[in-house]
């Protein structure tokens, strides 16, 4: 994972998600719990992401 990356920086939701998890927490601007929004669409993509990688 590209440390120090941004939402802009990212092509896909899981990506988004390793950075998040990975303590960049920026990528979730409004605190919905979706990082990212330009490629992560619902909380319930996210969360299953999450559970995959061990967030």
């Amino acid at each position: 994972m590209a440390r120090g990356g941004s939402c802009k920086s990212v092509s896909t939701c899981e990506e988004a998600v390793e950075l998040w998890c990975g303590g960049y927490s920026r990528a979730d601007g409004d605190g919905d719990g979706i990082p990212c929004e330009n490629v992560c669409r619902s909380r319930s993509q996210v969360d299953a992401i999450k559970q995959r990688i061990g967030c």
